[in-house]
């Protein structure tokens, strides 16, 4: 599960991300990666962005849920002081949970090579 500490909740947050971050789109995922001004960060924060063009209720929570789940097994690896939106485009909806994962990994790798 991913914790309330690492996730980006504040909708401020949320829009210096898209707003300055970098972005990056792999298969059905577009990934926004920003740094934050905390100067002592608890780790990295991560949040989802999934709208009704990817299907009805019961499908953007399924698409929800796995790109959270896939979220908290790779958040460890992500650079403790970068905030990531993660928003689900309608491919997303017919992929796999395999997909999704490749698809997120690769997206978040370009943002963070494109970060340096």
């Amino acid at each position: 599960m991913l914790p309330a500490a690492a996730r980006v909740r504040r909708s401020a947050d949320f829009s210096a991300v898209l707003r300055h971050g970098r972005r990056a789109r792999r298969g059905g995922v577009v990934v926004h990666a920003g740094r934050r001004a905390d100067p002592h960060p608890t780790g990295a924060r991560v949040g989802f962005v999934v709208s009704k063009a990817v299907g009805g209720a019961v499908t953007r929570n399924l698409v929800k849920r796995r790109l959270r789940h896939l979220a908290a097994q790779h958040l460890p690896d992500w650079p403790a002081d970068t905030d990531f939106v993660v928003r689900a485009l309608p491919d997303a909806a017919t992929a796999g949970y395999d997909r999704l994962d490749d698809d997120l990994t690769a997206a978040v790798a370009a943002t963070l090579r494109r970060r340096q």
